[in-house]
């Protein structure tokens, strides 16, 4: 199963404002210059996960992007659950639908896959990460953003 480049880039986005400095906002272009996305590419993700509550954006002159709850309460699963289809096969239309087996073996493994993913938060991607923070911030942070 491959994740779509909007899942891919939306838990991307919230692990890169996961690892910044407790109370930092960035913004979309530190974002995009981070992964190489098209700025448009990330706005309409940056919006979906507002939707979900996931980012907090303020606009104007002291606005940002922010985690919207605590990294800890972001299970990853549930991300990519709101932001993923997952619908693997479309059977409306093929002859073999009444006597297939296929649509809910690939259901299951979704499922299966779905509850690996629920076992992860953002912050266990995100904590005690030196690497990572070395990448996004250029040092490791005194407090990072996984309450």
């Amino acid at each position: 199963m491959q994740l779509t480049s909007f899942t891919d880039y939306g838990l991307r986005a919230l692990i890169y404002l996961a690892a910044l400095p407790e109370g930092q906002q960035t913004n979309i272009t530190e974002v995009t210059n981070t992964y190489g996305v098209s700025r448009n590419h990330m706005v309409k993700i940056i919006n979906q996960l507002s939707r979900a509550g996931y980012i907090a954006a303020t606009r104007g002159k002291n606005g940002g992007l922010r985690l919207g709850m605590p990294a800890s309460q972001i299970v990853i699963g549930d991300v990519v659950r709101k932001m993923e289809p997952l619908q693997l096969v479309d059977c409306a239309s093929c002859s073999i639908t009444p006597a297939c087996r296929l649509e809910k073996a690939l259901h299951d493994a979704v499922q299966r896959f779905l509850q690996e993913l629920d076992s992860y938060t953002l912050a266990d991607l995100v904590e005690g990460n030196t690497p990572l923070y070395e990448i996004i911030l250029s040092e490791p942070p005194v407090a990072i953003n996984t309450q």
